[in-house]
């Protein structure tokens, strides 16, 4: 009887399976040569969603603008070095902004000048050509580490934050780590003076008791969010005055039991950071901020991705929602969210392991039309992926939405070599109504 109710059960997930039809993935990069390919960023150009930018360690960038049928691939180049920790980012008008980390001699490790600020190029061509780009953050001998940015629309500038060493992997216990912030009002031509913006400083381990994963976010009335992991909480500081002032007393966005730094087994490391997000659209809900990261509280043979919410500016949040809607027991990891901006809808991307009893990996995208309550879940990769535990993996994953067009793009691993795959969705890949009834629902909104 029970063996019967399993096929039963295996059958049907194959035909809602199929009912929506299989992912086809599309690999960007599977050259696995000189250092391998991880850690993709990708940005969608509002102005023509066929224009779609990608990136990945150390300096690869990645350009499509028939949709994801063709892609051109190149290699950036700075007079300050390209150094990993792509962030691909644009603006309201199309242009794109690469930032990266630094390595001014091209001796990497060997240089006491690697990490001495943080670079960011522009594209004005749909990614096709860069600049030589500016930096923020130097402050030599110090090291400058995990960007992440943003575009705020309300200020028209560029956002963003990292985390500042005293001296990267240092156990001197006066060496600290914390959270630094600069802005651009000129398309990143020139950078404000950064701004530490928290409270409690870290250590420079690298590790749960470094403040790292500072996430920017503009919010709709020009205020700026920031979040961070530090130990066992998740933080968050804003700023209303564009960036002069932040708070007193950093909030708790909510507990991150065993911290940030997490075992999955097979994984070479593997972070529960926190990303932030805030919602600018007409049709979702306005100004409402998001947090989604990984934890262990339920044990450590069970990793699972969670998100909560706050509807006044970060001053309360919800108790945690799980996204992934698996049973207990099975290890789903390094999520990375985006917001359509144009529907609302919430997109998360990550690993998962639901299937399988061993460390076959399956990438998944869950997604919700109503405000993170709830969560649908699908598989996106074509196939499994078993990782190894002595080769890079990298510290994230990626996606990018607008107008209706999904794109995700993580790393896979194979033979202990990387490759960067994507995929482009549509609403229908999703079983969502098609983007042509939400704007009629949006403009028969808008003439009551």
């Amino acid at each position: 009887m029970i063996n019967h109710l399993v096929i039963t059960l295996f059958i049907f997930s194959l035909a809602i399976e199929s009912l929506f039809g299989q992912v086809k993935n599309i690999v960007l990069d599977a050259t696995g040569q000189g250092r391998a390919p991880a850690e993709p960023s990708i940005a969608i150009n509002p102005t023509d969603i066929n224009n779609i930018v990608a990136g990945a360690i150390l300096d690869k960038v990645y350009v499509t603008k028939d949709g994801g049928v063709t892609w051109s691939t190149q290699q950036l180049s700075s007079p300050y070095g390209v150094w990993g920790d792509p962030v691909i980012i644009t603006d309201e008008k199309g242009n794109f902004y690469y930032f990266h980390l630094s390595d001014p001699t091209g001796e990497n490790w060997s240089s006491e000048e690697i990490l001495d600020r943080i670079v960011v190029q522009s594209s004005g061509d749909g990614g096709d050509t860069w600049d030589e780009g500016s930096y923020t953050g130097m402050n030599h001998p110090k090291d400058q580490d995990k960007p992440w940015a943003d575009y705020s629309p309300a200020l028209k500038r560029l956002l963003v934050s990292w985390t500042q060493f005293d001296k990267y992997n240092s156990a001197d216990p006066n060496h600290k780590s914390n959270i630094h912030f600069s802005y651009s009002s000129n398309r990143g031509k020139k950078w404000s003076k950064p701004v530490r913006i928290n409270q409690v400083s870290g250590d420079c381990l690298d590790d749960d008791l470094t403040t790292e994963g500072a996430v920017p976010v503009g919010g709709v009335n020009g205020e700026i969010y920031i979040a961070w992991a530090h130990g066992e909480k998740i933080y968050l500081d804003r700023s209303m005055d564009k960036g002069k002032t932040w708070l007193g007393n950093d909030i708790v966005v909510s507990d991150l039991p065993g911290g940030w730094s997490i075992d999955i087994p097979g994984v070479y490391r593997c972070n529960g950071m926190p990303v932030l997000m805030v919602d600018r659209s007409k049709l979702g809900l306005k100004g409402m901020l998001y947090v989604v990261w990984s934890d262990q509280r339920n044990g450590s043979d069970d990793t699972d991705i969670w998100i909560t919410r706050s509807s006044n500016g970060g001053d309360r949040w919800t108790s945690a929602v799980r996204v992934n809607d698996d049973p207990a027991g099975k290890h789903q990891f390094l999520p990375w969210p985006v917001i359509d901006q144009v529907t609302g809808y919430i997109y998360v991307v990550y690993y998962d392991r639901r299937n399988y009893d061993d460390n076959n990996t399956d990438v998944f995208l869950a997604y919700s039309t109503d405000g993170g309550v709830t969560f649908k879940n699908k598989r996106i990769s074509e196939k499994p992926f078993t990782p190894q535990k002595d080769k890079f993996l990298g510290d994230y994953i990626n996606v990018a939405a607008h107008n209706g067009r999904i794109v995700p793009i993580w790393t896979h691993m194979e033979d202990g070599k990387t490759s960067i795959l994507t995929a482009i969705l549509s609403h229908s890949d999703l079983g969502l109504p098609e983007i042509k009834r939400v704007e009629k629902k949006k403009r028969k909104n808008e003439e009551k």
